[in-house]
């Protein structure tokens, strides 16, 4: 699979995770959320997704849906922590969307 961004094509693997995450852009994300059923990424998926990135890029590892949903509360208030919030804008969730969409490495188990 691949993407195409402002003439570049850029790898991706069979289930849509990119290879090289330093290709990663907020041009690519649109792209991903495409093939994600997410037709437009607004306000609300952009802190979703740069919360997950800057967790990603201080701790080197993907966050867990759980330590997400503090963070997420601590940084924008109960109303926007749940797992049902973040379903919402992100069908098959943190771990298998958000995480795809933001560029982050595919974690252990998951498809």
């Amino acid at each position: 699979m691949e993407a195409v961004v402002n003439g570049q094509t850029i790898k991706l693997s069979e289930a849509g995770w990119l290879e090289n995450l330093d290709e990663w852009s907020e041009e690519l994300a649109v792209e991903i959320a495409k093939n994600e059923n997410i037709p437009e990424l607004t306000e609300e998926h952009w802190d979703i997704i740069n919360a997950a990135r800057e967790y990603f890029i201080d701790n080197g590892a993907v966050i867990e849906p759980r330590k997400f949903s503090k963070l997420m509360k601590e940084k924008f208030g109960a109303d926007r922590s749940s797992q049902q919030y973040i379903y919402s804008l992100f069908p098959t969730g943190l771990i298998k969307c958000a995480n795809k969409v933001a560029g982050l490495p595919r974690p252990k188990g998951c498809s």
